[in-house]
């Protein structure tokens, strides 16, 4: 199987440590996470992905605002640039541990967050980072080498 997953989310996979929106967001996003910690690839999508589902019934899901797009390209801009190879829409592609490593590091010291300008998560994914990322659930240990 495949990870549906957008350009931002691509940044917040780094930091998240389960809290998110509501019970059933976090939720899903424990199983892409465990699913992604297992070596699933992942497919780079526009728009709503596989982390945004349990939000879409929402009356106004932020997925569909229209800051999200820009967030998205910056974020998958950023990853490209940092890794080296295309991150671009209805690309697949998997992070081994390195690489998840690598994009942690840049992450903490600000060289791929300019999507995170404005992000209601911004302090809390800060917090994270310089805590050493204790506590995240993308288990980058068991990803593909």
């Amino acid at each position: 199987m495949t990870v549906r997953i957008r350009g931002h989310h691509l940044l917040c996979m780094l930091t998240y440590v389960g809290k998110g929106y509501s019970e059933a967001f976090t939720k899903g996003y424990d199983k892409v996470v465990q699913r992604l910690s297992s070596g699933e690839d992942m497919l780079l999508v526009a728009g709503p992905d596989d982390i945004c589902q349990p939000l879409l019934a929402d009356s106004d899901p932020h997925c569909f605002r229209d800051t999200v797009p820009e967030r998205d390209r910056l974020a998958a801009n950023a990853v490209e640039t940092l890794i080296g190879r295309p991150i671009r829409v209805g690309e697949r592609f998997s992070l081994d541990a390195s690489t998840i490593k690598r994009m942690r590091e840049a992450f903490h010291a600000g060289t791929t967050r300019q999507a995170c300008n404005g992000c209601e998560w911004f302090d809390l994914c800060s917090t994270i980072a310089d805590s050493g990322f204790r506590e995240v659930r993308l288990d980058h240990r068991h990803a593909k080498a």
